[in-house]
């Protein structure tokens, strides 16, 4: 598949929206406040690139810290969880529990036990995005084949040996998944917590970025910000899919097949 059909489709139907977006804007007269045309958006942004770019490298390292706390505690969950079905109904329902809470009420919270900036910004993403991985992996390692497992069985191996030849790389097409989306979700997380807990020794991410805009009434910085936010949401989920891919490709028979 060529460069071109890949990123194609999706460029033609955004310039596409863009440009519909800014036709009716400015044909029916729609307020700057209540709905701006891109063209000044793309302005605001251009004017605020400095703020911009300084917010999206604060909210970033939160959102990383939250992912990389959600990759490495949910795949861990995940495997402990499937190690033991009475493990399985005891825990999961918490697990379940951080996906269900609105983050907004349990924001609050975490300024108090964390204090105000990046550390409570960084759990509120953790605990947005990491369900998907814990549930990914248990249903990936839950899903291995009866058969594979007889076998592995019947030659004796280890819990350790039938974890790592069996059950992970089995499980791998799932984790991966859960992986992608919980990276779109962490930039989420984050951008909610820095709505409660977003400055710290100076520094303001995207959130503080978007609700400062909205006080502002300045609706272009605001969607320039959500723009931002978007294409870091974007950029996240980009990077995890490739290393995915390639991660796929050599570990697991049926990327193969389809490359």
């Amino acid at each position: 598949m060529t460069t071109w059909r890949r990123i194609g489709p999706p460029l033609v139907a955004f310039v596409l929206v863009i440009s519909v977006w800014e036709v009716l804007v400015r044909v029916l007269g729609v307020e700057a406040y209540l709905l701006p045309p891109p063209s000044a958006i793309a302005l605001a942004g251009y004017h605020h690139a400095g703020m911009l770019a300084s917010a999206m490298r604060v909210t970033a390292t939160s959102a990383l810290l939250g992912f990389g706390l959600s990759m490495v505690l949910g795949i861990s969950a995940g495997l402990l969880l499937a190690s033991s079905r009475i493990l399985e109904r005891a825990l999961y329902p918490y697990a379940l529990f951080l996906q269900t809470v609105p983050i907004v009420a349990v924001a609050p919270l975490l300024v108090l036990w964390f204090g105000v900036g990046w550390r409570a910004v960084a759990v509120s993403a953790f605990i947005v995005s990491v369900f998907p991985v814990v549930a990914n992996t248990l249903a990936g390692v839950r899903g291995v084949e009866p058969a594979l497992r007889d076998l592995f069985r019947l030659h004796r191996a280890s819990r350790t040996a039938t974890l790592w030849k069996l059950e992970l790389p089995a499980a791998l097409p799932q984790i991966v998944t859960g992986l992608r989306v919980a990276s779109g979700l962490a930039v989420i997380g984050a951008i909610v917590g820095e709505f409660v807990a977003g400055i710290s020794e100076g520094s303001a991410g995207l959130g503080i970025a978007v609700l400062s805009a909205n006080r502002e009434l300045r609706t272009d910085l605001l969607f320039a910000a959500v723009f931002s936010a978007a294409v870091l949401g974007l950029s996240l989920f980009t990077v995890v899919n490739l290393a995915g891919a390639r991660l796929l490709r050599r570990w697991h028979p049926s990327a193969k097949e389809r490359s």
